[in-house]
């Protein structure tokens, strides 16, 4: 196992021959070596064993919750995205992560709710935040994030914010769009609809892509 951190050897290491220590100890199955990352002081190396823990399947709950208040952001981001392997049991995990000061972490954690799907759905909580963080946040990366999670959830309550996507930014209108599939109903049809003449091509594709087309007129 490698040095700890504040001993003298340890601190000798640069941060990316330990970030890569922390990356081999998940391909060689070597727990021990993984867990020691998770103290180490660099953020990138904590984040690395996480992923190292995972690749092993020797992550647990704890660990997650843990890095999900860890000082550096990226070890907070990979927290939320390692949190919906754990399901039910990672959802105050993802829902921290969406209240986070940093879009990384945000953006990550509504990735980790659409990982879950039909599963969140009914989950007044998560439908609330995420179309708190679609229409409101100020990072258009986020919001595409919140719309696309919405989508992936299909929960009727999620309908309205997206729908609200609709109005903004071309590439949060794109993933609006797309993430109306699972939804139904007039307002549904009539956004649509209104999509086909969207000013940005690629949201005017995605309308056609999802508009069942009619039956071919015979050319004359």
């Amino acid at each position: 196992m490698w040095p700890t951190p504040d001993s003298a050897a340890g601190a000798s290491l640069p941060t990316s021959a330990r970030r890569r220590r922390a990356a081999l100890a998940g391909h060689r199955g070597d727990e021990a070596d993984a867990r020691a990352g998770l103290a180490d002081p660099d953020g990138a190396v904590r984040a690395t064993a996480l992923g190292a823990l995972r690749r092993m399947a020797r992550l647990r709950l704890a660990d997650v919750e843990a890095a999900g208040g860890d000082t550096h952001p990226a070890v907070r981001a990979r927290a939320a995205e390692l949190a919906a392997a754990f399901h039910g049991a990672g959802l105050p995990v993802l829902l921290t992560a969406l209240r986070d000061p940093d879009g990384r972490v945000v953006e990550a954690g509504c990735f980790g709710l659409g990982e879950l799907g039909s599963s969140a759905a009914g989950h007044p909580d998560v439908i609330t935040t995420l179309s708190a963080v679609a229409g409101g946040h100020q990072d258009p990366l986020c919001r595409e994030a919140a719309v696309a999670a919405l989508g992936a959830i299909g929960d009727p309550a999620g309908l309205p914010a997206v729908l609200g996507a609709l109005a903004d930014k071309p590439a949060v209108r794109r993933r609006a769009v797309l993430a109306l599939a699972p939804f139904g109903g007039p307002e549904v049809d009539a956004a649509l609809a209104a999509a086909l003449r969207d000013r940005d091509w690629q949201v005017r594709q995605a309308a056609e892509d999802l508009i069942e087309p009619g039956p071919h007129t015979p050319a004359d």
